[in-house]
């Protein structure tokens, strides 16, 4: 019998995928994985749907992508994500800070689609947000799908570049959870947090920031990423181990919306082992019978 496959971050229709949840545990079971985690931005929505459509013979994670900024870089605003696990989803704070950042980022898309209708692109702003099931994170995908539908641009990947990505006239800022306040939320809901792609799309994240969240409660990072060259990998790996964080790898699947297929990249199992050990907010689901 092979290694156990685990991967730890993926993404449903709940936020920026292209598959309902079950659709996501369904296509982690097909994939070989003995474990997969839901990482939905800013929203735990999906777990329930994960939960009751879960393979015998697969192990789920509930968990959650979270938006936030870290200023550690000298004062210069960065962006972070940071993956969230086995947190209590009743947490007040957390789910005041969710609703916040669920209710900026259609704010956020509404005012992008706008600018460009303004400017003449067929894109009806009202018509994007109302194409989004109920209460779910509206992100910058959903519109590069109405761009798509449009007929203006080929992939997702080339709406991002020509209309999407900061620098471009559309682009408009979110106003991010500060890393710290969220480290502080996940912690006190019994969870432990992951530095997601801290070097994606050839982001300088430092070392000395790195240092700074593991001081200040970071759990992990995630070094194998489809977005991390050998060197990135190689010395994110070192970090990892002089700072004692616990060191994961996943996919980032978003279903169509990207071409990484799940169970791309995969966490150690003793990684993965030591992640639970440090969590008491919620707990894995096992075969589909229950909690594990």
């Amino acid at each position: 019998m092979g290694a156990m496959r685990i991967d730890l971050h993926t993404h449903s229709v709940v936020s920026d995928g292209t598959e309902t949840p079950g659709e996501v545990v369904a296509a982690a079971a097909r994939a070989g994985l003995d474990v997969v985690a839901l990482t939905d931005h800013d929203t735990t929505a999906g777990w329930m749907a994960a939960v009751e459509a879960l393979p015998t013979g697969l192990t789920f994670v509930p968990g959650a992508e979270l938006s936030c900024v870290s200023s550690f870089d000298g004062g210069r605003p960065v962006s972070v994500h940071l993956l969230a696990y086995l947190f209590d989803p009743t947490s007040p704070a957390l789910v005041a800070e969710q609703r916040r950042l669920r209710l900026e980022r259609r704010t956020r898309l509404h005012a992008m689609a706008v600018r460009m209708a303004d400017d003449g692109l067929p894109i009806d702003a009202d018509e994007v947000l109302g194409l989004l099931p109920g209460d779910s994170p509206a992100g910058r995908p959903h519109l590069a799908q109405a761009l798509i539908r449009a007929g203006l641009v080929s992939t997702v990947a080339e709406a991002f570049a020509r209309y999407l990505n900061a620098g471009r006239g559309y682009y408009v800022p979110r106003r991010e959870t500060p890393v710290e306040t969220a480290i502080d939320m996940i912690n006190a809901a019994g969870g432990v947090t992951v530095f997601a792609h801290p070097r994606r799309h050839g982001r300088t994240v430092s070392a000395e920031a790195i240092a700074a969240l593991a001081e200040y409660g970071l759990t992990g990072v995630e070094v194998d990423h489809p977005d991390h060259d050998a060197e990135t990998r190689a010395e994110l790996r070192g970090l990892a181990r002089e700072l004692g964080l616990v060191q994961t790898g996943s996919s980032d699947y978003h279903g169509t919306n990207k071409t990484i297929p799940i169970g791309a990249e995969t966490t150690d199992p003793e990684a993965f082992e030591a992640l639970v050990g440090k969590a008491s907010g919620s707990q894995v689901t096992v075969n589909g019978l229950g909690p594990g």
